[in-house]
């Protein structure tokens, strides 16, 4: 056996070693595939009823949806949402939705599909509900504005009016239309 038989045995048991130690490496595990921390700790509900105070910490609205879940980014998703106001602040305006999101961080409540919002005889003259109809929506319940840029149909008895884009203030039943107005009004 010659003096280099021991280097070349010692240099193929290291690079044996060392291979193996790689492919080793590259095997997943059961471990890997359900990490013990997720990277996101959200919730969700299932009838949900999220109450919103004023700055007093009152009553001030209350939603009500199907299914509410808190996303990655700290926002709120629901489905099938209903909102409504306290008694005590004598808004009488119910706004309903297919989905709605609201953000930690902003009191505004985005609504999209089927938006609706109604009041039982809002005029006081006994000519029925107010009803508004969109697709899309933002509420800002703490100065109970509503306002869209989209399509809006305001039913109001037995007259119709339809435009793009509309303020309103709930707490003062006043609307404002902004552009594209058309109406149906009938004696």
């Amino acid at each position: 056996m010659s003096s280099r038989a021991p280097t070349i045995i010692i240099i193929l048991s290291l690079a044996a070693i060392g291979s193996w130690y790689l492919a080793r490496s590259n095997v997943s595990s059961d471990v890997d595939a359900f990490p013990t921390d997720p990277m996101y700790h959200g919730y969700y509900l299932k009838n949900a009823r999220i109450l919103g105070t004023g700055k007093d910490g009152s009553l001030l609205y209350e939603i009500e949806a199907e299914r509410a879940e808190q996303q990655e980014d700290k926002r709120i998703e629901f489905s099938n949402v209903q909102i409504r106001y306290s008694p005590a602040s004598d808004v009488p305006w119910i706004v309903n939705a297919d989905n709605a999101s609201l953000s930690s961080d902003n009191p505004m409540i985005t609504l999209r599909g089927h938006v609706k919002i109604t009041n039982s005889d809002a005029s006081g003259d006994g000519d029925g509900d107010t009803e508004i109809r969109t697709q899309y929506l933002e509420l800002n319940p703490e100065r109970y504005i509503a306002e869209t840029d989209r399509r809006v149909q305001i039913r109001f008895g037995s007259r119709s009016v339809t435009a793009t884009g509309m303020l309103a203030s709930l707490e003062d039943d006043r609307i404002q239309l902004k552009a594209n107005v058309r109406g149906k009004i009938a004696p």
